[in-house]
C-alpha cells in the first residue's frame, strides 16, 4: 500500500487557532489550498466551541461552491471549557442541522483556568499527585463528553499522557470503559498525528487503545489537529504506515452527522 496519497481526510483542524477570526474566504481558503497540494480531498474544519462567534455557514457554503473539488464540512470542537463549553454546547445544538461534525475533548481537569495540555506550563497540574487518579478523571471526563448525546467522534482520546506521564497502576479497565461506552454510542475515534509533535512523541491514541477499538469495531478519522494550514495533513505518510500494520483500511467521514467509510 503506497502511502502518500491514502489518506484523504483531515477531520481536526482550527481555521481561527486560538482566537475569535470570523470565517472569511481570505481565512479559509488557504486550508482548501492546502489540503489540495497535499491530495486530501476532504476536510473539516474544527474549530473550538468556545470560538464560535467566528463560524459563518454562509463563508463556508460559499468556500464549497468556489471549491467543489473538495468535500468541505461544517464541525466544531467541544470542549470541558468550565467556562465556555455550558455556551457552546447550546449553541451546537442551535446548530446541529448545519453541522456536518463534532469532536468531543476533554482538556480541563481540576484547573479552570489552564488546559492541562498546555505545554509546558500544564504539566505543573501533575505534579505530586496520583498519576492513576488524574487517568482515571480523565477518562470519566471523556464519557460525560460522550454522554452529552452531542459528539460523532472523540478527539486525542489519551491526551493525557501529553507530557509522557504513564499509569504506574493497571488503569486498562477504566480505559476498556471508556472504549465500550464510545463503541455503545457508535461513536468514532480519531487517529491524531499531533501526538507525535508534542513531548508524549506518540501518536494519539496509544497502540492498546487502537487494538481495542479494532477489536470492538469503532471506527476512525484521521486528524493532524492543525493550527495552521501548513500543519494540515502533518505527518500522515507515517499514520498511514501505522495504519497499514494495524490492517485499518477504512478512514470514517461525515455529512450531516451521518457516517460512511472510505477506503484507504
Amino acid at each position: 500500500m503506497s502511502t502518500s496519497r491514502n489518506l484523504f481526510s483531515d477531520y481536526h483542524t482550527h481555521p481561527q487557532g486560538h482566537r475569535i477570526q470570523r470565517y472569511t474566504q481570505e481565512l479559509l481558503q488557504p486550508w482548501i489550498d492546502s489540503a489540495r497540494a497535499r491530495g486530501l480531498n476532504d476536510i473539516a474544519f474544527t474549530d473550538h466551541d468556545r470560538f464560535h462567534a467566528g463560524v459563518d455557514f454562509d463563508e463556508i457554503k460559499k468556500l464549497r461552491a468556489a471549491n467543489p473539488d473538495l468535500k468541505i464540512r461544517a464541525g466544531i470542537e467541544l470542549d470541558n471549557d468550565p467556562q465556555s463549553s455550558a455556551a457552546g454546547r447550546k449553541w451546537i445544538e442551535k446548530n446541529w442541522k448545519n453541522l456536518d461534525f463534532v469532536l468531543g475533548s476533554v482538556h480541563y481537569l481540576d484547573d479552570p483556568t489552564e488546559m492541562f495540555d498546555t505545554v509546558p506550563d500544564g504539566a505543573g497540574q501533575f505534579v505530586g499527585r496520583d498519576v492513576d487518579e488524574i487517568y482515571a478523571d480523565y477518562f470519566r471526563r471523556i464519557r460525560e463528553i460522550v454522554a452529552t448525546g452531542l459528539v460523532d467522534c472523540l478527539s486525542h482520546l489519551d491526551l493525557i499522557k501529553i507530557h509522557g506521564h504513564r499509569p504506574c497502576g493497571d488503569v486498562r479497565s477504566i480505559i476498556d470503559e471508556t472504549v465500550e461506552f464510545i463503541r455503545s454510542r457508535d461513536l468514532a475515534i480519531e487517529l491524531s498525528t499531533a501526538g507525535w509533535r508534542k513531548p508524549v512523541g506518540e501518536l494519539y491514541p496509544s497502540d492498546a487503545i487502537i487494538r481495542l477499538a479494532l477489536e470492538k469495531g469503532i471506527r476512525f478519522t484521521t486528524a493532524s489537529d492543525a493550527h495552521s494550514h501548513a500543519q494540515l495533513g502533518e505527518d500522515f505518510p507515517r499514520l498511514a504506515e501505522k495504519m497499514s500494520i494495524f490492517g485499518v483500511r477504512q478512514v470514517c467521514v461525515y455529512e450531516k452527522h451521518k457516517a460512511a467509510s472510505g477506503d484507504v
